[in-house]
């Protein structure tokens, strides 16, 4: 493949050719020859360096390494256990006891918020959840198809409720809390693979959590 100067060279060498048949020829002095020499090789050096040059820039654009799936499972949404009737007769009774001292103390919006709770908790407890798929990455966390990377999570625990396994962390977002239910033959291999991305450590239960660990004493189980 040519250089891209050599037709330059080529129209040169054939005029000097013209020149040294035709009348009145001289031969041209030997600065000019160094000096066209010179200018062909720089030419050269520069087409030369170009290709190293782009050579160099199509090397960094390297294909994406694919995501790893390090571990998948299917597991309800959430935990859930099925009460009787006697456990909802006993919530109601409390729950009204409490709104009633919080109304006389705070007025209604309180009431509002005691019944909207017992309301939510009546139908987390007669709906069963759905069953999702559960996948841990060599980039993070997913739940039914939804991504939380490893930099959003800073440490993790295990915890129980109801009887059902579960693999707490604790996130940099808004409710900094992400639970997943686990199978207990997972729990081992699930450990092994999350120490290699984060610390496992408990964090210390929040006001909320104290607050609903005393009610949930209070019930009946």
């Amino acid at each position: 493949m040519g250089t891209g100067f050599e037709p330059a060279r080529a129209f040169q060498l054939r005029d000097l050719a013209n020149l040294r048949n035709g009348p009145g020829y001289a031969t041209p002095p030997i600065e000019a020859i160094i000096s066209d020499l010179r200018y062909n090789l720089d030419m050269s050096d520069n087409i030369a360096n170009n290709n190293s040059s782009n050579e160099a820039e199509t090397s960094k654009f390297k294909k994406p390494e694919l995501e790893k799936d390090l571990l998948i499972w299917i597991a309800p949404s959430r935990p859930f256990k099925r009460r009787d009737r006697q456990f909802y007769l006993t919530t109601v009774s409390i729950a009204g006891i409490v709104s009633l001292i919080l109304f006389l103390a705070e007025g209604a919006m309180p009431v509002i918020l005691i019944i909207s709770l017992i309301f939510l908790y009546y139908v987390m407890s007669t709906v069963e959840p759905e069953v999702i798929e559960y996948k841990i990455t060599d980039r993070g966390v997913k739940i039914a198809g939804g991504a939380t990377p490893w930099e959003m999570l800073t440490r993790f625990w295990f915890s129980k409720r109801y009887d059902t396994e579960l693999l707490v962390f604790e996130t940099r977002k808004i409710p900094n809390r992400m639970e997943l239910v686990i199978k207990p033959e997972n729990k081992e291999d699930i450990r092994k693979i999350l120490k290699d991305y984060l610390l496992e450590e408990e964090a210390s239960p929040s006001n909320l959590d104290k607050a609903i660990d005393w009610f949930s004493k209070k019930l009946p189980q």
